[in-house]
């Protein structure tokens, strides 16, 4: 049976999906898993488009990733068969450990393993499932394959997961200042002893590029509405777990309950593969399901949290760029004590300070290089007449404050 698929992508029209050992993945429980998990977590609160999942993302990334090894192969490179296919599977999986709601809830369903710790897990589990076949996926995940620029195409500061979710994020949000020349870019690229780098006539689509991601942190990702829904979400979560440690039932499914009711550290989710299977039974259904249950709870803290996000009636967020007043937040807490009829210390789940921050770019060893016409390579920032880069070289960090508006 011919298992050649083509898939009509809202962004980038028909792409092709590659038989045999990468159709057999997707076709995977693990991976289409990602249909049910949200690309950008809460941002449909903001941008009600914004409901595109991992498993668009995935596809659009793997896609790219065809179009950057034929602009290579063109270029004079040899890159075999063997190792299209594992860059392939390397950039298809590389967001499999996403959790429900993406980034909105890694620090509270599992504490102190990343998601691509855990797609890493995942990607070797896979592994023994398909007799051995993803080893060089694997090692290129993990930047262990010798020629690193095919790693930099999967996880870098230009690799093909930002070229894709730029895009696509764009198109579903409608904010288009978070559109990229991604063929322009790609048609760009190019190898300098081993590594990746972009031709110099690509310079202002980088430059494109660098702005494009740091306008759509701030309006998109960052933004205050979707600030005060990830962490009103955040906080369900960590309220649940209290209250479940200290035994009191609450409605969840089965996936759910598991991480709720047991303490789970990183070294038993790394070495008991009972933890790794739960969690990928898990996504943003379960959440929901139970949130919206968890409406009518007999824990005024969890309901109130809990009506507050089904209803959209979220957290007042103010951003500054410096730290709020101690003074302030404590009275804050003290006037949410008394309005929910709380302790002060349960009243910090209304009012709570933290921090955001935004770097579009970072010189470091995955730096962007730009290939110059005399045959040198700088870094993008040195590279450039765009005086803004060397600002956006520099990380951010602003902070917040989020408190129910009736306070004030």
């Amino acid at each position: 049976m011919n298992k050649k698929k083509i898939i009509n992508d809202p962004v980038y029209g028909f792409i092709s999906i590659p038989e045999g050992l990468v159709f057999k993945l997707i076709e995977h429980r693990y991976f289409q898993r990602l249909r049910y998990i949200k690309q950008s977590g809460m941002t449909h609160m903001v941008y009600p488009g914004s409901i595109h999942t991992r498993f668009h993302h995935a596809l659009g990334a793997m896609h790219l990733m065809g179009l950057a090894i034929e602009t290579l192969r063109n270029k004079g490179h040899e890159i075999s068969e063997a190792e299209e296919e594992a860059v392939t599977i390397a950039i298809l999986l590389h967001d499999v450990g996403h959790g429900p709601f993406s980034h909105a809830l890694e620090s509270t369903i599992v504490q102190g393993i990343s998601h691509e710790d855990i797609s890493s897990l995942l990607m070797n589990r896979l592994n023994v499932e398909f007799d051995g076949r993803l080893n060089m996926a694997i090692n290129i995940f993990n930047d262990t394959y010798p020629r690193r620029f095919l790693h930099q195409l999967v996880s870098g500061q230009l690799d093909m997961d930002r070229l894709d979710y730029l895009n696509r994020d764009s198109f579903f949000t409608g904010v288009i200042e978070g559109m990229v020349g991604s063929d322009r870019i790609i048609k760009m690229l190019n190898l300098y002893d081993g590594q990746i780098v972009v031709e110099e006539k690509g310079i202002y689509s980088i430059e494109k590029f660098l702005i494009a991601r740091r306008l759509m942190y701030w309006q998109v990702y960052l933004h205050k509405t979707v600030i005060a829904a990830e962490q009103g979400l955040n906080k369900i979560l960590v309220r649940a777990r209290q209250l479940a440690l200290i035994g009191k039932k609450l409605f969840c499914t089965p996936a759910l309950c598991h991480f709720l009711y047991y303490e789970i550290s990183r070294e038993a989710f790394i070495h008991n593969p009972e933890h790794l299977e739960i969690f990928a039974q898990m996504d943003d259904t379960d959440i929901m399901s139970a949130v919206k249950v968890w409406v009518n709870c007999d824990d005024v803290i969890l309901a109130t949290l809990c009506r507050n996000l089904v209803y959209r009636d979220l957290l007042h967020v103010d951003i500054t760029n410096s730290k709020p007043d101690e003074l302030m937040v404590n009275n804050l807490r003290q006037k949410a004590s008394v309005y929910y009829n709380i302790s002060e210390e349960e009243a910090a789940f209304f009012v709570f300070t933290d921090t955001v921050l935004n770097d579009a770019y970072k010189v470091d060893d995955t730096n962007i290089r730009i290939l110059m016409k005399d045959g040198s390579v700088k870094d993008i920032t040195a590279a450039s007449d765009n005086a803004n880069l060397t600002a956006l070289a520099k990380t951010v960090t602003k902070h917040i404050l989020c408190y129910p508006k009736q306070l004030i």
